[in-house]
């Protein structure tokens, strides 16, 4: 069957739409949908937790069982629609593995085993082991690692006990260079959901966006709109990934030289004089420096990196400029790629600026914000106490880095670590060099996981303490930045909590009140919370309950005569070279250096996300574990025939470190792919034996990232510098 890019989404909405029938839910199960029949169902709005994209969703309730899932029309991040996997929120509901009590570890770190808890128990031996690590190495010795939205209890909770420590792996394992870049050009990052305006987009270029695959719902309806419209698109990625197979163009480009080909692109765009002068003159400084840096990287010369012809480099960059200003040059996501990452993505920003993408229509648009006030009425935090910075090396990581985190607790530099809530984050799988963090995890006095379900993680943890799922619990307030508007979203428990599990709002003020810290926590419960909270912002909090969310306008998302920007750098202005870098020692245009290609008779490893999975968050949930069980291993057809392979034979892969990854991958022979890389889907190949359907599925491209390179602006980690040998059998 042949998708033209008009029915991407339309293909995209039939596959999710189906999972619901498709799956084999446990027959105790099925009787909840036969019982509800055609009755009037009570529908509760709250929002998706199976990515960051937070999509509102309603959820239909029968005798105090949640027995179907749809979108929230009034959502701006879903707009009535949820991807497989938020269609699939009944599988996460009701997995029958999910942590069901609180556990104590009376084994070893990596060798559990398993005391069943009473939540009085488990958090009274938490509020002992914090007390006496405060008393000895100060309060700052205890971190919080997350990922998700009720963190927010969590990192109230540090705060009250006198750590402000608290990092997610989003920042230094992925988004951080991006963010970090754009922050040193615009003065701004690109948001979450990201400020770009597809939909009036006449031309579009993506680096390794894997856009539909990782399911940004509203982002891929834009640009279905856009295409709509009439937008052309140029996708430079290795591999043919779902959204470049919907481009006019796609450029298979060498692994590790992308920066090359934009560097390429911005002296082009500057020699011919496509860049936007008015724009230019009135908002950036620094474009005769620029002009002078880029003059080494001729077309010619990135054909020799990139491997793309001069010709096609020459005419993307005619195109942008042709449809400048209505050009988006996404900044991506996942960004920790080869080491000079802030690097590239500041070459991704210059390119916007010249062609006048920053505050315009079809390119970057300025998003509306809105704030909620926190709880009234709270005492004031402890005094900080100053402590050495663990991130000094990294002068331009504006938030905490796992990566330091890590050092500090493996060698007490520049201050010792001793203590690790994680919340929400499956460290094995989202921190390179699996061994190191184990050693770090061993280092400590304190190791607690707060999670729904026993992910590779609670196998290093002291205690664990079962969170109920999204659809079971009172959360923090979700606010989203949109063109023109804001989106204030609310998370109620649909049904009640299942087991013994507990949301954190609960979990934190009991053991707030076990570390005399009660006065920080004086809700009587989650409803009294979002309640007070929306009555000290003038939030109609019944209207946020009925509906879900509550809309907010805003100004003008376009530069305009009566809405001029600000720039958040030194200048005030766009800069193109940047006099903070120079100071700092750094290269003040980016600037290209060569990265390491694979040795004889290895392969670069690539790796991503799967349509229907959030890594390893889904990888046991029975309504996508159905549809897609398991990773395969994609290999350029001509190569892998060369090496004897056929799709569905059985191998294994060693890396340039002679790690062996454990299990066996089944191999995907395929055209769109490079001959130099192969590429699997993260998230597989778990281990964790409570995870029944996930546990030893596939391989895990995490036990092969065994080497990687810190981003000096930043500390970001960047993870495709490993390369590995096919080894068959298995």
């Amino acid at each position: 069957m042949k998708f033209s890019r008009r029915t991407f989404l339309k293909a995209t909405g039939a596959a999710t739409a189906g999972v619901a029938a498709a799956v084999s839910m446990p027959d105790r199960f099925l009787s909840w949908a036969e019982e509800a029949g055609q009755k009037e169902l009570t529908q509760i709005p709250t929002f998706c937790e199976l990515c960051f994209w937070n999509c509102g969703l309603i959820a239909k309730v029968e005798n105090r069982k949640v027995v179907k899932i749809d979108g929230n029309p009034l959502s701006l991040r879903g707009r009535g629609r949820l991807c497989g996997r938020g269609n699939a929120a009944l599988g996460a509901l009701y997995d029958p593995d999910r942590l069901k009590y609180p556990m104590i570890n009376t084994g070893t770190r990596g060798a559990p085993v398993w005391k069943r808890a009473t939540w009085d128990e488990a958090l009274g031996l938490i509020a002992q082991k914090m007390n006496a690590i405060k008393e000895k190495y100060g309060p700052e010795s205890m971190a919080l690692i997350y990922h998700g939205t009720g963190a927010a209890f969590w990192k109230h909770l540090l705060h009250a006990y006198g750590s402000t420590l608290a990092a997610a792996p989003s920042f230094a394992q992925c988004r951080g260079p991006r963010d970090i870049g754009f922050v040193l050009t615009f003065g701004s990052d690109v948001g979450s959901p990201e400020y770009y305006d597809f939909s009036k987009s006449k031309y579009i270029v993506l680096f390794g966006s894997h856009l539909g695959e990782n399911a940004h719902n509203s982002q891929v309806q834009d640009i279905v709109k856009g295409f709509s419209n009439g937008a052309k698109m140029t996708v430079v990625d290795p591999r043919l990934s779902n959204i470049a197979s919907k481009a006019e163009r796609w450029l298979p480009i060498r692994p590790a030289t992308d920066l090359a080909l934009i560097l390429a692109w911005i002296r082009i765009i500057i020699e011919e004089g496509l860049y936007d002068r008015e724009y230019i003159a009135a908002y950036a400084t620094g474009l005769d420096e620029l002009r002078a840096a880029v003059q080494q990287y001729t077309p010619e010369w990135a054909e020799a990196e990139t491997s793309i012809s001069s010709d096609v480099i020459v005419k993307v960059a005619r195109e942008m400029g042709m449809h400048a200003p209505h050009v988006c040059i996404g900044a991506g996501r996942y960004s920790t790629w080869y080491g000079d990452d802030t690097q590239r993505s500041r070459a991704i920003a210059i390119l916007n600026a010249l062609l006048g993408t920053w505050g315009r229509e079809g390119g970057y648009f300025f998003a509306t914000g809105a704030k909620v006030p926190e709880y009234p009425g709270l005492p004031a935090y402890p005094e900080h106490v100053e402590v050495a910075k663990l991130d000094e090396n990294y002068p331009f990581a504006l938030l905490q880095t796992t990566t330091s985190i890590k050092q500090a607790s493996i060698t007490g530099q520049p201050r010792p670590v001793k203590a690790w809530f994680v919340y929400g984050a499956n460290l094995m799988k989202t921190m390179p060099d699996k061994q190191e963090t184990i050693k770090a995890i061993q280092n400590l006095d304190l190791m607690v996981t707060i999670d729904t379900m026993p992910m590779d993680i609670i196998n290093y943890s002291d205690v664990v303490l079962p969170e109920c799922t999204y659809m079971e619990r009172h959360d923090n307030i979700n606010v989203g930045k949109f063109k023109g508007e804001a989106e204030i979203a609310i998370r109620q428990p649909t049904v009640e909590p299942m087991w013994e599990s507990k949301p954190s709002w609960w979990i934190t003020k009991e053991l707030g009140g076990k570390l005399g810290l009660s006065a920080y926590f004086p809700w009587k419960d989650g409803d009294e919370y979002l309640a007070k909270r929306c009555e000290a912002g003038g939030l109609d909090y019944a209207q946020l309950k009925r509906d879900g969310v509550i809309i907010k306008k805003g100004g003008s998302p376009y530069i305009t005569a009566d809405s001029q920007p600000e720039f958040g750098t030194p200048s005030g202005k766009i800069e193109l070279y940047s006099k903070q870098l120079a100071e700092k020692g750094f290269d003040p245009v980016p600037k290209y250096t060569k990265h390491h290609q694979p040795p004889a008779g290895h392969f670069r490893l690539l790796f991503g996300r799967a349509p229907l999975h959030t890594f390893s968050r889904t990888t046991n949930n029975f309504m996508l574990t159905d549809l897609q069980k398991e990773n395969y291993l994609w290999i350029n057809t001509k190569k892998g025939k060369e090496l004897g392979l056929k799709s569905g034979d059985i191998v294994t892969l060693v890396n340039q470190d002679g790690v062996k990854a454990a299990g066996s991958i089944k191999v995907k022979l395929t055209q769109r792919l490079r001959d130099d890389a192969v590429y699997m889907n993260h998230g597989f190949g778990v281990h964790a034996k409570g995870m029944t359907r996930a546990d030893g599925q596939g391989i895990a491209d995490d036990d092969l990232i065994t080497k990687y390179v810190i981003d000096p602006f930043m500390g970001g980690t960047a993870m495709r510098g490993n390369f590995v040998k096919i080894v068959r059998g298995g």
